[in-house]
């Protein structure tokens, strides 16, 4: 079968529903949610059940080798509650290990240094545990079905699997023969059995997370790392636990956006709409300059600020309240002119006051799970762990290695995380949930989506299929990457504006990441959900 041409335009509806809404990346996955709503779980529990058939059918993306995060609303309590699942460093590792072995500068992206502990196991199960109805034997059994017997690759997907360097990637990395089925990457519509993975999902399905930190899952992960040279023990995998805590909130014109908290980078999307929210972008035209400078400028100063004071908040302390104080933004917004763009501007200073898988899930009594797992680049360290098909994650990628930055690498220490699970609350009660996918575009994905929603009032499919704007990697924020659909003419007025423009089409256009939005209609308790057309997902409901 022909390649996908990803030069394409959406055309499709949005999806209305009433009793329950699942919105993934993948219509399996989707599927799988819907299914256990249909059986009488709740939103929790389908997005376990979602979340670990995407681990089957994108594994460049997510699983249970990496990590995840999660914003759950509880109808009962009215409250909105932020899981952390994300690992920390081994605890033997240091920048001075690191620097014991030639690596000084940036943190080594595929280093089995970069492998932190995976935290999506505890986190699902975490999940289950305080909100679901359900137990992982109930809401895993999809996934260890496709894993075993096997599944048709998707289009998008299959597209990126099959591509030179990533099948000569895959060939490089260790114990990865059950991604090259016939010793090559798999075509789009052709079956694939992943029965390690099948293996390692039936064991945490019977023996919960133990079965996957303590027991042979997690001796071949240490036995596999340590091989390589890695620090990681089984006393690292022991000790690992999920936290739990508030979200961080804005109001962005009469909405109430909630981000998780640090070590999330979700303070990067909260600054942004914190500072565009004194400018009526509402008045401007969607894909006029005038418009996407202002919001590019924006997101630029959230982007200073976010990689100087994101980190592990257990061990360094993190200003969110005083990064988000209106006295600070005004100072941070009066360095935006209109009719010139900035140079990639410094952090702050504020006073001191005291590939990844985004799905989302609401259930017919307006429970709500805003749910991403991650392990961060394609097939995350490319290091699977023998005879468990388990991909381990490279989220260390994001330490940095400078003893007094705030993220600096530590043992114990979470990293700055790129994943962020969003959501929207009106008048305290949940409105809707959001999340765009993709590394460093993912605050930018959020900006975005919330401003087509609240600003320009348009539904949650027209907000996804809206061409977008990317600050490349949110690191050299002077490069202005901007897709297919973008007039030529507000092209030319950016670039004579002074941003470094670069027009994005064809396949390079999954720089602008993928998203899932669920919104409900507070009075009748309707659904309206949208699936992003850049991956293969869909929005499955009843």
């Amino acid at each position: 079968m022909k390649q996908m041409n990803f030069d394409f335009v959406s055309r499709r509806s949005m999806v209305t529903a009433r009793r329950g809404m699942v919105a993934a990346s993948n219509p399996l996955a989707s599927q799988a949610g819907l299914a256990v709503l249909r059986q009488g779980g709740n939103a929790a529990d389908a997005a376990i059940a979602a979340a670990s058939v995407m681990n089957v059918v994108a594994p460049a993306s997510t699983g249970i080798g990496g990590d995840c995060f999660a914003l759950y609303y509880d109808v009962k309590s009215g409250k909105v509650s932020a899981l952390n699942g994300s690992g920390r460093a081994p605890a033997e590792l240091s920048i001075d290990v690191l620097a014991r072995g030639g690596h000084t500068g940036d943190m080594p992206e595929r280093s089995v240094h970069a492998v932190t502990i995976p935290g999506a196991a505890q986190g699902w199960h975490d999940l289950l545990e305080r909100f679901g109805t359900m137990t992982l034997g109930d809401v895993l059994q999809d996934a260890i079905h496709y894993a075993e017997t096997g599944y048709a690759v998707s289009p998008v997907f299959g597209s990126s699997w099959s591509l030179p360097r990533i099948e000569a990637f895959l060939k490089e990395s260790p114990n990865t023969q059950d991604y090259l089925p016939n010793g090559k990457a798999p075509a789009v519509g052709q079956i694939v059995q992943l029965p390690g993975l099948a293996k390692t999902l039936r064991a945490v399905a019977e023996g919960g997370p133990q079965a996957f930190y303590e027991g042979p899952t997690g001796e071949a992960i240490v036995r596999t790392l340590q091989s390589l040279g890695g620090m990681m023990t089984l006393d690292d995998l022991k000790n690992h636990t999920s936290t739990w805590g508030d979200p961080i909130t804005a109001d962005y014109k009469g909405v109430t956006v909630a981000e998780h908290p640090p070590n999330g980078q979700g303070l990067a999307a909260l600054l942004a709409l914190r500072i565009a929210d004194a400018w009526d972008l509402a008045s401007m035209d969607n894909l006029s300059p005038e418009k996407l400078h202002l919001m590019v400028e924006a997101m630029r100063l959230a982007f200073a600020d976010a990689r100087q004071y994101i980190a592990d908040p257990a061990k360094v302390p993190v200003p969110v309240d005083a990064l988000l104080s209106e006295s600070y933004l005004s100072e941070r917004r009066a360095m935006v002119s209109a009719d010139r763009a900035m140079q990639p501007p410094g952090y702050g200073t504020p006073l001191n006051t005291s590939d990844t898988i985004y799905l989302c899930v609401v259930d017919g009594e307006g429970n709500a799970c805003s749910f991403i797992n991650s392990l961060y680049m394609g097939f995350g360290s490319g290091i699977v762990a023998e005879g468990t098909g388990v991909f381990l994650q490279n989220r260390g990628a994001n330490f940095v290695l400078d003893a007094n930055h705030p993220n600096a690498l530590a043992g114990g220490k979470r990293p700055y995380h790129t994943i962020i699970p969003g959501m929207l609350l009106k008048d305290g009660d949940f409105y809707g949930t959001f999340g765009v996918m993709g590394g460093f575009m993912q605050p930018q994905g959020h900006f975005q989506v919330v401003n087509a929603l609240i600003d320009d009032d348009i539904n949650p499919q027209e907000a996804l299929d809206r061409p977008r704007w990317c600050l490349s990697a949110g690191t050299d924020s002077s490069v202005l990457a901007l897709e297919e659909g973008i007039p030529v003419k507000t092209m030319a007025r950016l670039a004579e504006l002074g941003h470094r423009v670069e027009p994005v089409s064809g396949r390079a256009r999954g720089l602008f990441g993928s998203g899932q939005i669920i919104l409900r209609d507070q009075q009748t308790g309707a659904l309206f959900g949208g699936s992003d057309p850049r991956k293969d997902g869909l929005v499955a409901a009843f």
